[in-house]
């Protein structure tokens, strides 16, 4: 297309143009630490793509699904808790990216699941075991975007985003059990 066309589609609003423009690199790599069941690396990085639709610029992220045995030393490092966890968010700081130019807006960051405290919850909760992948990804990533559950407003704004991606990817509310109609987890059970 040339410039003048893409002026033009511009001008006229041509969404496909529009579309087109608002592009960007996406890199997402999947790691997979001695578990092989689970979701299929596409489905991973589609709920991935998801959680970053309308982040403004590129994004490199890393989706690191690993056993309990790490995940319990990587909680234990990072958060002082010794026990496995099902999700971690390692976004890359700020300050590490500030040599970088003043607009760079990409995302850098790594999401770590725990694959079998994943499938423990989604039981224990009578929960659909990929629904349940689909949420923790998109929790993971919105970390990574800088959302946050440290208070209850913030929890708030987290789980109405995670409710809204989830739902676009045909994911029942994630707070919610079917069965009992109850507020499971969330900021409003006052559990995290």
């Amino acid at each position: 297309m040339s410039d003048r066309a893409l002026a033009v589609g511009v001008e006229v609003g041509n969404s496909a143009v529009v579309n087109a423009m608002r592009m960007v690199a996406r890199q997402i790599i999947v790691q997979r630490q001695g578990f092989r069941r689970g979701p299929l690396v596409r489905q991973l990085k589609s709920w991935v793509r998801a959680a970053l639709d309308d982040h403004p610029g590129a994004a490199v992220v890393t989706l690191r699904i690993v056993l309990a045995a790490e995940m319990r030393q990587l909680n234990r490092q990072y958060r002082g808790k010794d026990y496995a966890t099902n999700v971690l968010a390692f976004p890359l700081s700020r300050t590490s990216v500030a040599r970088r130019q003043a607009t760079d807006t990409t995302l850098h960051g790594d999401v770590v699941i725990c694959a079998p405290v994943v499938a423990a919850e989604a039981a224990a909760q009578g929960k659909d075991c990929a629904a349940h992948w689909a949420h923790l990804t998109v929790h993971g990533v919105l970390h990574l975007r800088g959302f946050d559950h440290e208070t209850a407003a913030d929890a708030a704004r987290m789980e109405a985003r995670e409710i809204s991606l989830l739902a676009r990817l045909g994911v029942a509310d994630p707070y919610v059990l079917a069965d009992e109609n109850v507020v499971a987890g969330g900021a409003s059970a006052g559990k995290r």
